[in-house]
């Protein structure tokens, strides 16, 4: 294979289009799709760029990404000069990007380039969904784009995300869903006073602690076939007082749900909060739904996935549900099937972010024949 996916990724690598900023990636992408014969929309929203393009009429084959990065942190943590200045070492590209996920991003525009020169005339139709608001709130970016193919009745059988989920070598784990993420911010009451005198005051960090024993000792839910049990883990505490002899009035704790299908949001806040009044605390709280679950329950493109997979790559392939939250969530909603494979995640959201050069061409090679199998 030529290096044309390596010329891509570095393209677009080099622009800082940190999140939710897309600085002209999208503008490289269209061009290429454009002259081969794609429909392009521009879906602006926000400080979003969204991208819609398609070719072709049919059963709908689409491939889903985004062109925002994290911020790459400390320099001085990369062993290259910029984090966006792409560069090659022993085999691997190395920058900010390069796995979550412009290295999927030009492994199928290369694909797709490929995929209409040896079949010109194929049956069915090819499309291409891409934003800049995946790293951030998401609040502007693939559900703007979900929103718009809604008004116009669009529909897609078939979609491949192209989000890093391989552990080791190309292939080997595919996700097939994600698990929900439900955000809780509670804030806990005591009154407040000298540090010196115990008995006028009353700690909310010590009338919390047996509470915060529970919900980390707690099984919220067991899982099922497809997902883990529920976890929960608390990422911030905080109190309102700045001062070492005061005890303070209030205390702020926040966490997070990571949630399969075998329990509802509802219940998970019923067991939260008669923990709460089980303790006799004085709370008030907030939840945040940041994403519902979701599955792909049939198997044929699972079926036809390994295929390809197994094709260039004979590994053994896990089905899985694991990780974070993806923009997949928002196109489950106008998908028949949607699957997510890409780059090894190893690196990912870390300094040094790289990604071995083989990985991105072999993974264009499997989005290409996905092609040639649905769109005959």
């Amino acid at each position: 294979m030529s290096c044309s996916i390596i010329k891509l990724a570095k393209k677009l690598i080099a622009i800082p289009s940190i999140s939710p900023l897309d600085l002209g990636c999208q503008n490289i992408i269209s061009d290429r799709l454009f002259k081969i014969g794609f429909n392009i929309v521009s879906i602006k929203d926000k400080d979003t760029n969204n991208l819609w393009a398609y070719k072709g009429d049919g059963v709908t084959l689409s491939f889903a990404g985004h062109t925002d990065v994290v911020d790459p942190g400390n320099i001085k943590n990369w062993n290259i000069a910029q984090p966006f200045q792409p560069v090659i070492k022993n085999g691997y590209l190395f920058g900010r990007g390069s796995v979550d996920m412009k290295g999927s991003i030009a492994a199928m525009v290369v694909a797709i380039e490929n995929f209409i020169y040896k079949k010109p005339n194929y049956t069915g139709r090819l499309s291409l969904m891409i934003t800049s608001d995946e790293e951030s709130d998401a609040d502007f970016g693939t559900i703007s784009i979900v929103k718009y193919l809604k008004l116009i009745n669009e529909h897609i059988n078939y979609c491949i995300v192209g989000e890093p989920t391989s552990n080791n070598i190309i292939g080997d784990v595919i996700k097939v869903g994600r698990r929900g993420s439900l955000y809780a911010k509670l804030l806990i009451y005591g009154v407040s006073g000298h540090i010196a005198y115990p008995e006028t005051v009353e700690n909310p960090i010590h009338n919390s602690l047996f509470f915060l024993h529970q919900i980390v000792d707690m099984h919220w839910s067991l899982g099922n076939k497809y997902f883990l049990p529920t976890s929960m883990q608390i990422f911030n505490i905080f109190s309102n007082t700045k001062s070492s002899n005061t005890v303070p009035g209030t205390i702020t704790i926040e966490c997070n749900f990571r949630f399969g299908t075998d329990i509802s949001v509802l219940e998970i806040k019923k067991k939260f909060e008669k923990l709460l009044l089980h303790f006799n605390i004085k709370y008030s709280i907030s939840w945040y739904l940041s994403a519902e679950p979701f599955l792909t329950h049939s198997t044929y493109l699972i079926q036809l996935l390994k295929k390809s997979i197994h094709k260039f790559n004979l590994t053994d392939i896990i089905v899985s549900t694991s990780g974070g939250t993806s923009d997949g969530r928002f196109i489950k909603e106008i998908a028949d099937e949607l699957i997510e494979l890409g780059p090894v995640n190893r690196t990912i959201h870390k300094a040094n972010e790289c990604v071995k050069v083989k990985d991105l061409q072999l993974l264009s090679l499997i989005y290409e024949d996905l092609m040639h199998i649905i769109l005959k």
